[in-house]
């Protein structure tokens, strides 16, 4: 949750000198380079389990594929929801998108792989729908001088969240999540399951960036000639950006095993909180906002961590 609510913070601090498309090649490559690190460390070493290139041996082409796919999904909705960073913030995008994603993620995963107790489960997502209402609104107060952009990051914000409630159904559906010490033959670790899915973001950006660079949803079109100007420090942060998103998503498949798809995914989608307070407190984006703005953003802080800790005890672990 914390990961995944942070990284964000890497394009925020490039966004003045580097577009958010260009930032975007590092980010992928930031996933791609921790996954690749993860099998050959965590994912190989211990005494137990299959090591990473045992794995991967014997891991059927329907399951690569399935988690592919995931990656492919993921990259399409996660490129919408860093437009939508740019255009409306981190406090905005974040809530709108990633909480619709919890949402509908939760039934999705849930009833793919039932595990937790449902009432607490889906009475905690309730709260969290009240908070992201709570956030639209505070959102729609926010900036009254450019409607037009602010509406453009609203809805990108929530086509993502709509296309991010799918990814994580098709990457732990190529994972025995009963049995991560010993998974049954022709199924990967989360491991080998998690590089899968960062090759499959890696090879979707070069057709989905591609096309936004040319034609983005704000401002004038980047070339890769841009990219390749820009200073090694900037490219790191971008690529520290993509290291921080995988750690978290690496720990949420793990964490899938114990806690069970639905409530790992759903604990990790509690990212706009934190997402919401690096924006409010750090980049100051309701800064000039009035005092029933603010009213709203505290209701919102507060829901969002009942629905947390009632999904948290849904788990039961």
């Amino acid at each position: 949750m914390i990961c995944w609510g942070s990284w964000g913070n890497t394009q925020k601090l490039t966004s003045k000198s580097w577009r958010y498309e260009l930032y975007y090649w590092d980010y992928t490559i930031g996933i791609l380079l921790f996954a690749f690190i993860l099998v050959f460390t965590l994912g190989s070493w211990g005494s137990n389990g299959r090591s990473f290139l045992e794995d991967i041996t014997q891991v059927h082409s329907n399951n690569i594929i399935s988690a592919l796919i995931g990656g492919v999904i993921f990259n399409a909705s996660n490129i919408l929801l860093s437009a939508s960073v740019s255009i409306a913030g981190m406090s905005v995008a974040f809530p709108l998108g990633v909480g619709l994603a919890l949402v509908l993620g939760v039934f999705i995963n849930y009833f793919t792989h039932p595990k937790g107790d449902p009432i607490w489960l889906f009475t905690g997502v309730v709260l969290i729908v009240i908070a992201i209402i709570c956030n639209g609104m505070a959102a729609s107060r926010k900036q009254k001088k450019d409607k037009k952009a602010s509406r453009k990051g609203i809805g990108l914000a929530v086509i993502s969240g709509l296309l991010m409630s799918f990814f994580y159904r098709f990457v732990a559906s190529a994972m025995d999540l009963d049995h991560f010490e010993s998974p049954t033959p022709g199924m990967a670790t989360p491991y080998t399951a998690f590089l899968i899915f960062a090759i499959g973001i890696f090879l979707s950006n070069l057709v989905f960036n591609t096309i936004i660079m040319k034609h983005p949803f704000i401002g004038t079109s980047v070339s890769y000639k841009e990219y390749f100007m820009g200073k090694p420090l900037t490219h790191l942060v971008g690529v520290l950006g993509g290291c921080i998103w995988g750690l978290g998503t690496a720990l949420s498949y793990i964490a899938a095993g114990k806690a069970g798809p639905a409530v790992s995914y759903a604990l990790g989608q509690g990212a706009p909180m934190i997402a919401a307070l690096w924006g409010v407190f750090v980049w100051k984006e309701f800064g000039n906002a009035s005092k029933s703005t603010h009213y709203l953003l505290v209701a919102m802080f507060g829901l969002f961590v009942a629905g947390l800790s009632l999904i948290v005890y849904s788990g039961g672990n």
